[in-house]
């Protein structure tokens, strides 16, 4: 059986890969590497709700202890606009390196689950990576199960995020809109404080 390493973004987007790739018959071991992921709470519920699930499918895991969130932030501070180039790139070597470190067959993301990614932004990371690591990665689109896995991981009662993970993306999630265009170009009306 050929192993494949799976990077995992969070439990609810492993639900669909995870079993498409098990009915190919691949040995699937799941890897938790997400340094963007903020607040470190938020980083905390995806990790322990993903070790939980694995435990539950017996899916082998191995996840990078490690909270890197400074490392994600000077990765993308001032290239805002196109973060999630520089997140998918810093993700996907990471996963490149451990499978080929691990004596993988190569390497995927549950990030090609997601309808709301940008889906070809990673299919390009992902082949640009095994290249310049010299191991595969597997593209699959995963995006067809993706409601079927929603309704799954609702009915387990599994933590869902509401936001990608990124101080950004919480930020685009919560903001008023009105917020979001003031602060995009420049200052919008101060309100007095009363001491």
């Amino acid at each position: 059986m050929v192993r494949l390493l799976l990077h995992i973004c969070c439990a609810p987007c492993a639900i669909y890969p995870v079993d498409y790739l098990r009915e190919k018959e691949f040995d699937v071991y799941g890897y938790f590497f997400n340094p963007n992921i903020h607040p470190y709470t938020e980083w905390l519920k995806r990790k322990h709700t993903l070790a939980e699930y694995a435990r539950e499918i017996d899916l082998k895991l191995i996840v990078d202890e490690d909270y890197r969130l400074e490392e994600f932030l000077r990765t993308v501070v001032y290239r805002e606009n196109v973060r999630c180039r520089f997140c998918y790139l810093l993700r996907l070597r990471q996963a490149a390196g451990v499978a080929k470190r691990g004596g993988f067959a190569g390497f995927t993301t549950t990030l090609l689950v997601s309808p709301f990614q940008k889906h070809e932004l990673i299919r390009e990371t992902g082949e640009a990576v095994a290249e310049e690591y010299g191991i595969p990665f597997y593209y699959y689109d995963f995006r067809p199960g993706f409601k079927e896995a929603t309704a799954r991981s609702k009915e387990m009662g599994m933590y869902r995020q509401q936001y990608c993970g990124c101080i950004y993306s919480e930020k685009e999630r919560y903001c008023p809109e009105k917020q979001k265009q003031k602060a995009a170009g420049g200052r919008g009306k101060m309100k007095e404080l009363v001491l």
